[in-house]
């Protein structure tokens, strides 16, 4: 358990089934325009906590509203072929391709309540997460940066120069803007992600190494 710093108001716990119903409402408010054949349920967020319960995280307040949610699972991964499907990657929200030896943590997915946003919320998941990754000893932390502010530019520049342009600081996404804070790095863009508009189905592949990883490192499931 870790308590944030805002006046203590917050805590990280593991999710728990008790919680997939809000978890799956904090899905639906954070991806509004995603396929629903992508959407996470609260079946899915079951699965998840059976498969793998120590990748799972709810940010709860101090009345006991889940208000943000992470996803992750173990995977190892092909950095000279980074293009690729979320939902190939997550098995259709299953969790099926799940390695408990996997030397990566893959971020499926985070999520924050609307009225939450903005309050360190997701800073304190990506926390946590790395955290774990230091933990089992991994390699680091990926993900798939969805570019939501991008269907706004779509027509007015490439991707590759909306990225750079996130990088450098002259735009600002909505998400990979914070995950640059978090202290991920742009690795390459996978240009057909998931099925969204607001990012016109692309994403940034970001990348978190685990500072203490060695070579000979012993991963611990």
């Amino acid at each position: 358990m870790i308590v944030a710093s805002e006046a203590e108001a917050f805590r990280v716990v593991n999710s728990a089934p008790e919680m997939v119903d809000a978890l799956e409402a904090i899905q639906r408010t954070s991806f509004p325009s995603l396929a629903e054949s992508e959407i996470i349920t609260a079946a899915h967020y079951k699965a998840h906590i059976r498969r793998f319960p120590e990748g799972q995280f709810a940010v709860v307040t101090r009345g006991g509203r889940v208000v943000g949610c992470s996803t992750d699972f173990r995977t190892d991964f092909d950095f000279d072929r980074i293009e690729h499907r979320y939902i190939d990657a997550v098995d259709h929200n299953w969790l099926g391709n799940h390695d408990p030896a996997g030397g990566w943590l893959y971020g499926a997915d985070i999520g924050v309540l609307p009225e939450y946003r903005g309050r360190g919320v997701a800073r304190l998941l990506y926390r946590v997460r790395h955290d774990l990754v230091r933990r089992l000893g991994l390699k680091g932390h990926i993900a798939g940066s969805m570019l939501r502010g991008y269907g706004r530019w779509k027509d007015q520049m490439p991707v590759d120069l909306y990225v750079a342009g996130v990088i450098e600081g002259r735009l600002v996404d909505p998400a990979l803007s914070v995950h640059l804070k978090c202290g991920f790095r742009v690795h390459g863009i996978i240009q057909n992600y998931v099925t969204d508009s607001s990012c016109d189905h692309k994403a940034a592949l970001i990348v978190w190494e685990n500072p203490d990883y060695r070579e000979t490192s012993t991963s611990r499931t």
